[in-house]
Formats: structure tokens, C-alpha cells, sequence
């Protein structure tokens, strides 16, 4: 199979985001995180925060996430509140972009704004490593000692819960990638170089 696309969900402290930049170094192709917000507020007249803080607070009810997903498949977009809105010009965004050529995207549900597509590899970053994970969110991300261990769940819940909301998914079922990756167990380099082997020898 040719592998034009790689979607990462990470746990946070794991380098995933890390690992997304290194493959995009190593392969030239080029990887998508922040990125996909800053073209949505552009393209939409939203600060970057606003999204953030949509992502952040979507609830995780399952019939929130039947409602939202049916109203995109039939286009009814009216009917859609306006945080709602943000999710589906996520989407909207991924696949624009998707469309310019092989990519690596980080987060946003990615996966899901891929479906049916056959050369998609959907992987899974997690950190087995606690000091690593929570040197690199001290480190790294510039958060207090004392408030590592909060932050990092926090943010898992941030993202379990916005993926859940939107694709009705468990978001560190294992069940849902084809690849699930340790960076406590590969390093940030091992895990780059997995996945530069799922591209290598399928260039266009």
C-alpha cells in the first residue's frame, strides 16, 4: 500500500508533536498541527484561543456526537451551533490541505476527516517513561514541577474528550490505529524513523 498520509494522536508529555516535526525533516513532507487552527482563524475571522477553547470545553455526550456527525454528512450546516461549526472547518481544513499532496497531520481528529481513504496510517503515541514524559513537560513545555502531573491529565482529558465527541470514538482505544508507538521505550528519533520507513520507497 502507498502511504500518502500519516495521522498522529499523542498522549501530551509523549513528544508526539516532536516526532511529527522530525518525520516531517526527515522526509520533506510536510506535517500539520497549530497550523490547521491558524488557517481556520484566517479563513473564518476566529483567534486562534477561541478554537483552543472550543477543543478544550466540546462536551463528551454521545448524542452531541451522533448530532454532530449526522449534520455534516448531510451538509446542514445552519443547523449546527457555532462551536460546532469550528469542528467541521477543522475537518473542512484537513482535507484542503490533504489535497495538496502526501502530509503528516498532528491531532484535530485528523484520522476521521480522512476516512475511506486507503493510504491513510493512523497511529498512537504514548510515553511509558513517567520521568521522561515529565521531564519533557517541564522542560519543554515550561510548566511548573508541581503542576506536571495536572497538566498532563488535563490535557489527555482535553483531547479524550474532544475526540469522543466527535467521532463517537475512545481516543486511546488502541483499537482504532494501525501503529501504536512507546517514544518512553523508541526515543523521539526511534519512533521518527518507524515511521520515515512507511513513506520510504512510496515517493511520489
Amino acid at each position: 500500500m502507498k502511504v500518502n498520509y500519516i495521522t498522529i494522536e499523542r498522549e501530551y508529555g509523549s513528544g508526539g508533536t516532536a516526532i511529527g516535526r522530525l518525520l516531517a525533516e526527515l522526509t520533506g513532507i510536510p506535517c500539520y498541527g497549530n497550523e490547521i487552527l491558524e488557517e481556520v482563524s484566517k479563513q473564518y475571522h476566529l483567534s486562534v484561543e477561541h478554537i483552543q477553547q472550543y477543543e478544550e470545553t466540546v462536551t463528551n455526550s454521545f448524542l452531541y456526537s451522533l448530532f454532530l456527525m449526522g449534520q455534516e454528512n448531510t451538509g446542514n450546516m445552519e443547523m449546527l451551533m457555532s462551536d460546532g461549526h469550528i469542528y467541521v472547518a477543522e475537518q473542512q481544513m484537513i482535507r484542503q490541505l490533504a489535497s495538496g499532496g502526501r502530509a503528516i497531520f498532528l491531532g484535530h481528529c485528523a484520522q476521521e476527516a480522512l476516512k475511506g481513504r486507503e493510504d491513510v496510517v493512523r497511529v498512537y503515541i504514548r510515553c511509558s517513561d513517567e520521568q521522561a514524559r515529565r521531564e519533557r513537560i517541564i522542560r519543554e513545555y515550561g510548566i511548573p514541577a508541581g503542576n506536571a502531573e495536572a497538566t498532563r491529565k488535563r490535557f489527555n482529558k482535553k483531547r479524550a474528550n474532544y475526540y469522543y465527541a466527535n467521532t463517537a470514538k475512545k481516543w486511546d482505544d488502541f483499537r482504532n490505529y494501525e501503529i501504536v508507538l512507546d517514544s518512553g521505550k523508541l526515543g523521539i528519533s526511534g519512533c521518527a524513523a518507524v515511521l520515515e520507513g512507511l513513506f520510504r520507497g512510496t515517493r511520489e
